[in-house]
């Protein structure tokens, strides 16, 4: 017997994908500037809603079929199947965020997380034996697999890639529409014989019913990681801080060769400060930086903070532009960020800091924009649209004040 669907409840399954896909890459996208606490939260948040999306959308697809018997659903095979979908997603984001994101890295990650999602459906079939026999034609089942392989791809592109992306809600929208389209090729593949049942006189739930409320519990999960872990920038706090005195300066290139360089005078040179109580209230001000430490050759060099032109985040590390070349630095992008003079240094994207002296033109590429900056080469620099206006009114100001 084939299997057919209720419109509005093939629908409000998509709506789930959507909105779960939207919080979950909103969450994603954050992680490689983010370390510590916030990092390990954000990718918890993620991984969840990632996962929540894709079970409830698949769950209310299921309640969503038009069968002409009753179908009882078994406990372990549907609990067994949300935590599969949880495990192989929180794994397959992880892998796209920890390191920089290559083609091999994301084949092997999405590989690794469409089986798992194409295992969490079937898995959750298998929770329809006690009511009918379930046949799925193989077709089907590769076709299945297949576009669940290339929806974790999409999603992993966009939380772990570099670069331009797409609007954030047509991305969700995109893998939204993946990851209903993979549960409903795989029904379209699917056939049941029905076992005799005897009629039942316990309560239930009506399964449109219970398809409203899985929705709804999928909603507030996803809302409130998106509450709790996407912080309004506009409303934080801009402190202002005073530069330490400057120590003697080692940005010659001399390498590191003795603890009180990196304890003594360094701590005020690399804007290192020391932790008040009730998260710094009552501390000592943020110092700024006069130097950034940079790797080269197995040995740790200074580099003047004038002579940098840009930051590259590089997963948990980066790497600074200095005009004519790239230095690997130790420190990730938001460490780097909390060191430098945010007059000078601006946040453009979530992988890439400019100096704004530096900046000799500004154009838009799509919904986003290009910075050029300044030095032995013409070096571009991506900047994300929601960055774009604020940019240019800094950029703005700047000039007015040089005029003055």
């Amino acid at each position: 017997m084939p299997v057919t669907h209720e419109p509005w409840l093939v629908a409000l399954s998509l709506v789930v994908a959507i909105q779960g896909a939207f919080v979950g890459l909103s969450l994603a996208v954050k992680i490689g500037a983010a370390v510590g606490v916030r990092r390990r939260l954000l990718l918890a948040g993620a991984a969840i809603s990632l996962a929540v999306a894709i079970w409830a959308m698949h769950f209310v697809g299921m309640l969503a079929a038009r069968l002409p018997t009753p179908i009882d659903y078994l406990v372990f095979p549907t609990l067994l199947s949300f935590l599969v979908c949880v495990l192989v997603v929180g794994a397959a984001v992880f892998a796209a965020t920890a390191a920089p994101l290559t083609p091999l890295r994301l084949a092997l990650a999405a590989a690794f997380m469409g089986s798992g999602i194409a295992s969490m459906h079937y898995i959750g079939m298998a929770a329809l034996h006690e009511s009918a026999h379930l046949m799925h034609a193989p077709n089907y089942v590769a076709a299945s697999i297949v576009i669940a392989i290339a929806a974790s791809g999409l999603a992993l592109w966009l939380a772990g890639g570099t670069g331009s992306r797409p609007p954030l809600l047509l991305s969700a929208s995109a893998l939204g529409s993946a990851i209903a389209g993979m549960h409903y090729t795989a029904m379209a593949g699917l056939t049941l014989k029905p076992h005799p049942v005897s009629v039942s006189a316990a309560p239930s739930l009506s399964s449109d019913l219970l398809a409203i409320v899985v929705a709804i519990v999928a909603f507030l999960v996803s809302g409130l990681f998106l509450l709790f872990l996407v912080p309004d920038r506009s409303v934080l706090p801009q402190p202002r801080v005073t530069e330490a005195p400057r120590p003697p300066d080692p940005a010659d290139g001399t390498p590191v060769t003795s603890a009180a360089s990196a304890d003594g005078q360094a701590g005020a040179e690399l804007g290192q400060g020391s932790y008040g109580p009730l998260g710094g209230a009552g501390g000592p001000p943020r110092r700024l930086a006069h130097h950034l430490p940079v790797e080269r050759d197995g040995t740790t060099r200074y580099v003047l903070v004038d002579d940098i032109v840009a930051v590259h985040a590089n997963a948990h590390y980066a790497y600074i532009f200095d005009g004519s070349s790239k230095l690997f630095c130790p420190l990730a992008i938001g460490e780097i960020e909390a060191r430098l003079d945010n007059d000078r240094f601006l946040r453009v994207h979530r992988s890439h800091i400019v100096n704004i002296e530096r900046v000799a033109g500004l154009r838009r590429a799509g919904d986003n924009g290009i910075i050029e900056l300044a030095g032995s080469q013409i070096y571009t620099v991506p900047v994300s649209r929601s960055r774009l206006r604020w940019l240019k009114t800094r950029l703005g100001q700047r000039v007015g004040e040089a005029a003055l």
